[in-house]
């Protein structure tokens, strides 16, 4: 479970996402981060059990800066208002490897994962892996702890393309599937799990039923 006093923290910054607040403040953050961070970790120790690619990780290295950039955004409050972990063997470095993420944030909490945005070549590669081995990939997808805890992939519209990339045609069976840009599963997470005994169990097994799936993404850059 997440302290109490780690949601609150980040509660107390949303309405106050300044400066001095932050500086008056500075122990409550250091707490309310090594928190999260022993969490992480706890996750990590857990799942690597089944995701051996994660075993030498620590939460430091998969965790995000508070800090914003705001050089080129409209927005200029200098603090995110949660705090985020990607979990995968190269931690929050990680370019163009599947991998899991878990965001803290009070009322927009959710966990998950896979492929996010991912550069044309290795976008390539996954949907050639999915049109390969489309038996194999439905089979994820449709395992019954994948579909309970996150249903499907997310098909939002920013997400999917609305034809076929070039090279496939018109009636693939792995349509719907070929024209995603990205291979992400989410699934909330409601203020009052963050504070239950249960919430690292959940979280293990969240990531343990979005484990095959993370493995076939990255067999495909192989």
């Amino acid at each position: 479970m997440l302290q109490p006093a780690t949601i609150k923290f980040l509660k107390d910054l949303k309405k106050n996402n300044n400066k001095p607040w932050f500086d008056k403040n500075r122990k409550i953050y250091e707490a309310a981060k090594a928190d999260f961070a022993s969490f992480i970790q706890q996750v990590i120790d857990l799942h690597s059990k089944k995701d051996n690619t994660i075993k030498n990780l620590l939460a430091k290295d998969c965790m995000f800066r508070i800090n914003r950039d705001i050089r080129f955004s409209k927005n200029k409050s200098p603090y995110k208002t949660n705090f985020g972990a990607s979990i995968n063997k190269a931690g929050r470095k990680a370019m163009n490897a599947a991998g899991y993420y878990f965001h803290l944030e009070p009322g927009g909490s959710f966990m998950g994962g896979g492929l996010y945005m991912p550069m044309p070549e290795e976008l390539k590669k996954v949907r050639q892996e999915i049109d390969y081995n489309f038996a194999a990939f439905q089979k994820i997808i449709g395992a019954k702890k994948f579909k309970s805890i996150y249903g499907n992939l997310d098909k939002s519209k920013e997400f999917l393309l609305s034809r076929l990339p070039r090279g496939y045609e018109p009636g693939n069976p792995a349509d719907e599937y070929i024209r995603l840009k990205s291979y992400i599963a989410m699934t909330t997470i409601s203020d009052k799990d963050l504070g239950s005994k249960d919430l690292l169990k959940k979280t293990v097994a969240a990531f343990d039923a979005l484990h095959p799936l993370i493995e076939f993404i990255n067999k495909s850059f192989e």
